[in-house]
């Protein structure tokens, strides 16, 4: 917020990606809940169920068509999520609908797709797919996370390889 001139920023967990692979994941209303703990204390921020209500399969174009009403829209990707934008269904009408921004970690080499903004990002230099592995192997996302995320992972035994809680 403090480098784009956005009035919020809406955060929409998809119900399930089809480019993610089969790794332990958390199911669509635990990334929703992880999403809203992890937003709370920031007032422009909120947390959209629309690609979970929606039936069938969810795809960014069609969020964006659903969102394009709400004023000029800007999809804030990863690097990784970036890089991938190619295959992603519709990528061309995605960016019709939304000005892409693609968020850097710090020292990433991943190019950002042609036309997109970049955002150098002030974060840890950790992938959500190295807190995933951190996780499945019950390693502390401690620091890594918002607290009150890194405790509901931990609660939840969320992306374990072995589901039992820690204890």
């Amino acid at each position: 917020l403090e480098t784009l001139p956005l009035d919020r920023v809406v955060f929409v967990p998809a119900r399930r990606s089809p480019l993610k692979s089969r790794e332990p994941v958390a199911g669509p209303e635990q990334r929703l809940e992880m999403l809203r703990l992890a937003t709370r204390d920031e007032p422009r921020f909120e947390v959209s169920r629309i690609e979970l209500d929606r039936e069938g399969p969810s795809y960014t174009a069609d969020t964006l068509e659903a969102l394009s009403g709400e004023g000029r829209l800007f999809l804030i990707l990863g690097a990784d999520a970036g890089a991938e934008l190619d295959r992603w269904k519709d990528p061309e009408r995605v960016r019709a609908l939304a000005t892409l921004v693609v968020a850097r970690r710090p020292g990433a080499a991943v190019a950002a797709p042609p036309g997109a903004m970049t955002l150098e990002v002030p974060l840890m230099d950790i992938s959500a797919r190295e807190l995933r592995a951190r996780a499945a192997r019950a390693r502390s996302l401690r620091y890594l996370v918002p607290d009150p995320v890194c405790r509901y992972i931990e609660e939840h035994a969320l992306y374990r390889e072995d589901p039992s809680p820690a204890s």
